[in-house]
């Protein structure tokens, strides 16, 4: 049998695995192990579970995964994301549509505690919707403005999801971090100009405020304000040492945890309750993540052996006669794909040991890469019809609100980010001028 042909069975036994509703790291684990010791005997093959498993506990880096989760989730059980809330509810309420533009100001400084998509969502549809649609907000623009803002959590760092990609494409977190800053403000930005602008001329959509929920004192107002910078205090108190070489990059996701448990501390809301939560919470996603991680580590390692990048690249390149820019273009187009029916870490750990080595050989930056390997996933996730963010939305939206009016409220978001994407893809000094300026000085 040739390598092109055993690397497209494992592929395809991996995802027959995977449809069948087995566990990401069980399906791919599984077919790592088993075609390795298929290829490579008694020898080689038992040695490579364990060689993959060394790789991941000898990764320094990765204690930065459970730091980023905890600070994430004591902020979330604490109830700091209420007081966010309550700040955009007095400061944005005056405007067309100024609630929703305040929920995507809430998800950015979500994301900016957090980095998990999903905690975003969660938030966003316990917190925000019912109070959107209460005022009188269109059900399908409030489901929208969650899911989009949700898209956040993957891209303003801290990423989680980034610094999975770093350790599967051996690039440096800090540089990857600092490469999705802008191109998720952008698109931030591209929300709210899109939110402005449909409320401004359907004003039915995006009601003002009563002017009296509006009329709070001037000294309540700036508390609230001061709510709003409490994140962002964190944020800059983790990231300006590691970013002026201060400190190394899991010392600044320590001091992210310890500000962030302080805070909580400071505002008198870290009961043991929150504090159990938060630990048996970070517990159960950092061991999903490690437990993925050494998966991919195999899989990927069975794929080098069999020079399965090589065979790819010269499908596409030869058979296809494919570019560098259509083969890139087809790579996206498949994320979107398998966007339907996967989630973001299972796309990268499937498809990254093929696509990044490929990307690299292609002559692309792998930092530029990673950021684009992020917006395509999100969008992939709120493509219909099987969408991962379409039902999670569903689950936790309330009756009134079907899953036709959530396939019809994503469309505008889904074009804002395709176009975000395309700006990414035409300019990538977007996304590295500030890695590069701020690592050569």
């Amino acid at each position: 049998m040739s390598y092109e042909m055993i690397a497209l069975l494992m592929f395809s036994s991996m995802m027959v695995m995977l449809l069948t509703g087995q566990r990401v790291f069980g399906a791919i684990g599984f077919v790592a192990v088993v075609a390795a010791l298929l290829l490579w005997g008694d020898r080689g093959g038992y040695d490579l579970g364990f060689a993959a498993a060394m790789k991941l506990m000898k990764w320094y880096p990765l204690l930065t995964l459970p730091m980023f989760i905890f600070m994430g989730y004591v902020l979330s059980e604490s109830r700091i994301a209420d007081d966010l809330y309550k700040m955009f509810h007095v400061w944005t309420g005056g405007l067309h549509g100024g609630l929703a533009i305040g929920t995507i100001g809430l998800m950015v400084l979500i994301s900016a505690m957090n980095g998990l998509s999903v905690a975003g969502m969660a938030i966003g549809a316990t917190i925000a919707l019912p109070e959107l649609l209460k005022r009188g907000y269109d059900k399908r623009m409030v489901t929208g403005v969650i899911q989009a803002g949700s898209s956040l959590g993957i891209l303003v760092p801290p990423s989680v999801v980034l610094v999975l990609y770093a350790m599967i494409a051996r690039q440096p977190v800090g540089q990857l971090w600092l490469a999705g800053v802008i191109p998720g403000l952008m698109m931030a930005f591209f929300f709210i100009v899109y939110i402005a602008v449909r409320c401004r001329l359907q004003p039915e959509l995006g009601p003002v405020l009563p002017k009296e929920e509006r009329t709070v004192p001037m000294g309540e107002k700036l508390r609230l304000l001061g709510a709003g910078l409490l994140p962002l205090f964190i944020f800059f108190a983790m990231m300006v040492p590691f970013v002026n070489g201060w400190t190394s990059l899991v010392e600044s996701s320590a001091i992210g945890a310890i500000t962030a448990f302080l805070a909580a501390v400071v505002k008198g809301r870290m009961t043991r309750e929150v504090f159990e939560n938060s630990v048996r919470n970070t517990l159960g996603i950092s061991c999903m993540f490690m437990w993925i991680i050494l998966a991919a580590l195999a899989f990927g390692a069975v794929f080098d052996g069999l020079g399965a990048v090589k065979a790819i690249e010269g499908f596409f390149t030869e058979k296809l006669g494919l570019g560098p820019w259509g083969i890139l273009i087809l790579m996206q187009l498949s994320f979107i794909l398998l966007g339907t029916f996967l989630d973001d870490t299972a796309m990268l750990v499937i498809v990254a040991p093929l696509y990044v080595p490929l990307v690299g050989e292609l002559g692309f930056n792998l930092i530029w890469y990673g950021v684009l390997y992020t917006v395509t996933c999100q969008i992939a996730y709120m493509t219909p019809p099987f969408g991962y963010n379409l039902f999670l939305m569903r689950a936790m939206a309330p009756p009134e609100i079907t899953l036709r009016d959530i396939y019809g409220s994503i469309l505008p978001f889904v074009a804002v980010m395709v176009f975000t994407l395309v700006v990414l893809m035409l300019f990538p000094e977007i996304a590295l001028w500030l890695p590069d300026t701020i690592y050569d000085n």
